[in-house]
């Protein structure tokens, strides 16, 4: 192959890139609730299969399979609820608190900066009357944003039957639209795409579960009023890579500076964050998570900056799987080797596993 032949070949990938990207970004609105609802079916396949095996036909199996999910997911809600009620009876003590803050912090400025506190008061009036309008669009955004998040979520369930129903029918038209030389490449593609995405889904979401044990833990020994409120937001946001765990733990110590106003409190639950953070990214990562989907961690970034992006935190949220399948369809088409080489870790030497973590746990076998 001429360097003239592989500049155009190269730069023809680059250009589907660039398309298949500007089609996802312009929609979105489509794309989005049809993609959660293609890795939800894989994540809820193990399910189905299990029930089909018990004698359920594919549709009840589907549907018990769905039912499952939603059983889950509203008895996270109702536990937030109940949590979150508690916070509100003692939300007139937040309040004197954060009204105590708020004059500390005037006091303080006073002191600094030399501005009286009848010119700070003047200067919050006046953002106040700039920002009324300003308020008004915010409450009619959120309530547009609750309600189409509402019907996002009626699809994704329908998405999601839809595809685990279907899912024999579907497969077997990928491999009509294939040659016969391909069509068993394509099974395996098939096959260790859905694998892959399970387990990778099926680590994450063990992590969260012992995130919120610690959490909890460590809230409680801190003095977090309601702690496994706040346990529970931390685990659910690490479904955000990077900016999740942050953002519960910010949410956390403002809620503890306005409830108690002990910096005890506040160490307390910087300390943590600090110890789950190394326990979760030394010990939890490598043991449950693990090098499912094989990817270099420079890629992992770029692909969750790439997915904000493109389709805001949804895109963050389903980047990582994503990436993990395309780069399974890239070791097996020949034409993109190079780039699942490319996408994919740096190779260890013979005999040696990358992971410090699952060599210690070799080791000691």
């Amino acid at each position: 192959m001429t360097t003239t032949t592989q500049l155009n070949q190269t730069l023809r990938i680059l250009l589907l890139f660039v398309l298949v990207f500007g089609i996802l970004y312009i929609g979105a609105p489509v794309f989005i609730p049809l993609t959660f609802g293609a890795v939800l079916a894989m994540l809820l396949l193990p399910v189905c299969h299990w029930l089909q095996r018990r004698g359920l036909n594919n549709g009840f199996a589907a549907g018990l399979s769905l039912v499952a999910l939603l059983v889950l997911i509203g008895g996270l809600i109702l536990l937030l609820e109940i949590q979150l009620s508690d916070i509100l009876q003692d939300l007139s003590k937040i309040q004197e608190r954060i009204n105590q803050l708020i004059a500390n912090l005037k006091d303080y400025v006073q002191d600094t900066f030399g501005i009286s506190r009848r010119e700070q008061q003047k200067m919050i009036k006046e953002q106040q009357g700039d920002g009324m309008g300003k308020a008004a669009g915010m409450v009619t955004t959120l309530l547009g944003s609750f309600a189409g998040i509402l019907i996002d979520t009626v699809l994704v369930m329908v998405y999601t039957f839809l595809f685990i129903y279907f899912r024999a029918h579907f497969k077997s038209f990928i491999l009509r639209v294939l040659s016969r030389q391909n069509r068993e490449t394509a099974k395996d593609v098939l096959q260790n795409a859905s694998t892959v995405t399970q387990q990778y889904l099926g680590g994450l979401g063990l992590m969260i579960v012992m995130l919120w044990v610690m959490y909890g833990i460590g809230f409680s020994i801190a003095g977090v009023h309601n702690a496994i409120f706040f346990a529970v937001l931390c685990g659910i946001l690490e479904l955000v890579p990077f900016a999740g765990n942050i953002t519960g733990t910010s949410i956390t110590v403002l809620m503890a500076l306005a409830q108690s106003g002990d910096t005890r409190v506040v160490v307390g639950v910087l300390i943590t964050y600090a110890c789950v953070q190394l326990i979760q990214t030394y010990l939890l990562e490598p043991l449950v998570v693990g090098d499912r989907l094989n990817i270099n961690p420079l890629f992992t970034i770029l692909i969750i900056v790439v997915g904000e992006a493109v389709w805001g935190i949804p895109g963050m949220i389903l980047a990582v799987p994503l990436l993990g399948i395309f780069k399974i369809v890239c070791d097996s088409s020949e034409p993109l080797k190079d780039i699942g080489y490319l996408i994919g870790p740096p190779k260890e030497k013979k005999g040696e596993d990358g992971n410090f973590i699952t060599r210690m746990f070799k080791a000691s076998k």
